[in-house]
Order: structure tokens, then C-alpha cells, then sequence
């Protein structure tokens, strides 16, 4: 007779049953009775002894057995209760069960557990479906592609990295991020589908790829460029919403507003009037306070000199040096250092430009072309520059 239990491998195996015992007891009753009797009388009742003593041996076996499965059988197998149950029916056998039994009380706490901890880290969002800024996500998705630089760097920070599978040629942050030849500017309806995504994110609808992809049952998250803070925490929460991390994205968005406040009261101080220009290319395009990096100046109190170039509200207006000489402004913020490879000793040398009072303080400070020019979570380090460029003037006096 065998039995079964899971391995360590977990896999079913065979567990057999010890062999029956040499009845040696029931030798030592079988020489007393042939030394007493007579000689039929010893052969008839030496075969009725053996006889018992085989079935007495298979119940001794038999009850023993299920104690010696429940003993080799893990407590998370349930082979060694369903052997007991149907083997035995005896009193004392039926008495082993409350033991053997007891196992799935062990049993049930990993399985709860291992249930349980999956879907805390992971199933933070509603249950699929969802909508998300009106369009219908059927299921969580596990294969995004990603062709705004912003958008990519949110996935990961709300903790959809993984499920990340391509992402655009500016898509540089963060350095896992999966970079292909995918264009954002110019989206290849082809060449995003032999991906086979069940979600993308982009930033616009350029060439209304959107309506392409659609048609082949592939749902389009769309984020305009963000004109404020409080349009990039929007998007934040999307992006969490949208990949089932809702929970993981309000902390996010919390934290960045958290530490931002505390930034802004430390050093905001409007009162200064400290004026600043800053500067997108070196062919001198700016950013006013009707966008989002000007928003962010905003923040402290800062006044742009670009805001009176720019009646049309473009935003983007391209100043002349002539404009900024005249403008003089307190402090000079340079965005196209990688691009443009400008740097204070370039902003110096241009003409006129060593009698700006930003210039001859040295209050010229280097932004990170990418930092600025993305709303996404690293908005935060933007924030921070500006307030230690606020605490180095403060200190200055």
C-alpha cells in the first residue's frame, strides 16, 4: 500500500507504507500451543493463529500507517488527510485525523499570505475596466509603449516600469527605460503595433495616430503639454489610474507637493521684485509665466522678463538681445547646455552681455535641458534649483 505527499519541488510522489511486521510474536504463541495440544488439535489451532496474527498484523499496519504518512507528509500537503480518511475507519485511526487534520489550519496562513501581498503592491486601481480621462482601459496593462519623454518618466516613477515594453527616441529617463527608433514627433502607426501594446501613452496626437491605433483595439492615452503644476499632477494620477497603481501615483503626487510648499516657504519672497530671464536656446527663445516653467518661477515671487515680450500669449516668444540688455535682469537661468553647449563663460562673451548685473554677479545658473522642459516627476529638482539659486542670493546679500 502506498501513499502520496507533495515534494519540496512540488511535485507529487509516492510514499510507501512500511512492510508488514515478521509476525514474530505471533511465532512465539504458535510454538507455546504445539507444545500443549494434541496434533490436529495443535495444526487447527496453530492455522486459526495464524490466521489472526496475519490480520492482526494488517490492522496494526494499517493504523500505524496513516501516523507514518501525517509524520513524512508536510503540513501544506493535503494528500496525507484525504489517505487518512478514506484507509481508515476505525476508532483508532479516526482518532489520528484530528492531527493530520489540524495541518490545513498551517496550511491556509502561507496561501492567505501569498494571496494577499500580490495584490497589495500590485492592484492599487479600481477593477479593470476603467476609464481614464474618457478613454477605456478593459484590462490592466502589461505591454505600454510610451512616446512622450514626460509620460515615460511618469510610468516609472508610479512603479509601471515593468510593464514598459518600448518607448520613444527622446525617452532618456530613466536609464532602463527601453529605448527604440519610435518617434513621437512623427508616430509610424506599423511600427508602434508590431509591438503589440495594450496601452499607449503620447503626449499630442500628431498625425492623429490616436484614431489608427484605435481602430485596431489598442486604447490611446493622450496628454497635452502641461500648462501648470496642477496639470501635471493630473496627469501623474492618470498614469497611475490607467496601470493600476493609483495608490503608488497620489503618494507621488503628494510628496512633490509637499516638498515644493516647503521649498516656497523657505525662500519665496516676492517682495525682492527680483527679476530673471530664462533662456530656452541660444537663439534667445524664452518661456513666459503662461507656461508651465514659467509657472514654476512663478512659485517664488520671481518677475519674467518675457511676459511683456509676448502680447499674443504664444508663450514662447523669441527675444532679442537688444530686449534683454535693455531688460537687465537680476538673474540669468540657461536651459540648452547639452543642446546648445552654452555656458556662463559663452553667456559673457556674447556682446554687451558682461554689463548685465546678472553677469557681472555671476548669478547665472545652469537648468538641465531635459528637467526643464518636462512635467513630469522630476519637476521636484527644478523647484529645488531655483531655491538654492534664492539661497545663494539670499547669502550673497
Amino acid at each position: 500500500m502506498v501513499t502520496y505527499q507533495l515534494s519540496e519541488e512540488g511535485l507529487l510522489v509516492q510514499v510507501p507504507a512500511p512492510e508488514p511486521d515478521d509476525l514474530s510474536s505471533s511465532s512465539l504463541i504458535q510454538e507455546d500451543v504445539f507444545l500443549r495440544g494434541k496434533h490436529l488439535l495443535r495444526l487447527l489451532l496453530a492455522a486459526l493463529l495464524l490466521f489472526a496474527g496475519a490480520c492482526g498484523g494488517d490492522t496494526q499496519d494499517t493504523t500505524t500507517q496513516p501516523e507514518t504518512t501525517a509524520a513524512a507528509t508536510s503540513p501544506t500537503t493535503q494528500a496525507s488527510t484525504t489517505t487518512a480518511a478514506t484507509t481508515t475507519a476505525s476508532p483508532t485511526t479516526t482518532a489520528a485525523e484530528p492531527t493530520t487534520t489540524a495541518a490545513p489550519t498551517t496550511t491556509e496562513a502561507p496561501t492567505t499570505t501569498t494571496t494577499v501581498a500580490p495584490a497589495t503592491s500590485t492592484t492599487e486601481a479600481p477593477a479593470f475596466p476603467v476609464t481614464v480621462a474618457g478613454v477605456v482601459i478593459p484590462e490592466r496593462p502589461v505591454a505600454i509603449v510610451s512616446l512622450s519623454p514626460t509620460a515615460t518618466e511618469m510610468l516609472f516613477a508610479v512603479g509601471a516600469g515593468d510593464q514598459v515594453i518600448a518607448v520613444d527616441e527622446f525617452s532618456n529617463y530613466p536609464p532602463e527605460a527601453p529605448v527604440t527608433e519610435l518617434s513621437g514627433f512623427r508616430p509610424n502607426l506599423e511600427a508602434i503595433a508590431a509591438y503589440g501594446p495594450d496601452l499607449v501613452v503620447m503626449s499630442g496626437n500628431p498625425e492623429e495616430i490616436a484614431s489608427g491605433l484605435e481602430a485596431l483595439g489598442i486604447p490611446v492615452l493622450i496628454h497635452e503639454a502641461a500648462l501648470s503644476l496642477d496639470d501635471a499632477y493630473r496627469q501623474m494620477r492618470q498614469t497611475g489610474a490607467a496601470t493600476g497603481y493609483a495608490g503608488a501615483a497620489e503618494e507621488l503626487v503628494a510628496s512633490i507637493q509637499d516638498e515644493i510648499a516647503g521649498l516656497v516657504d523657505l525662500y519665496a519672497d516676492p517682495d525682492l521684485g527680483l527679476t530673471f530671464y530664462h533662456e530656452i536656446s541660444d537663439t534667445f527663445f524664452s518661456a513666459t509665466s503662461s507656461t508651465f516653467i514659467g509657472t514654476v518661477y512663478g512659485l517664488f515671487g520671481l518677475e519674467n522678463i518675457a511676459d511683456a515680450a509676448d502680447p499674443d500669449g504664444y508663450g514662447y516668444p523669441q527675444l532679442s538681445a537688444e530686449y534683454i540688455l535693455e531688460a537687465d535682469p537680476d538673474i540669468i537661468f540657461y536651459g540648452c547646455a547639452v543642446w546648445c553647449g552654452t555656458n556662463a563663460d559663452s553667456i559673457a562673451e556674447r556682446p554687451g552681455w558682461d554689463e548685465l548685473q546678472a553677469v557681472r554677479n555671476g548669478y547665472l545658473f545652469e537648468v538641465d535641458d531635459d528637467i526643464s522642459s518636462r512635467w513630469g516627476p522630476r519637476l521636484i529638482e527644478f523647484v529645488r534649483l531655483i531655491g538654492q539659486t534664492l539661497q545663494t542670493l539670499s547669502e550673497a546679500g
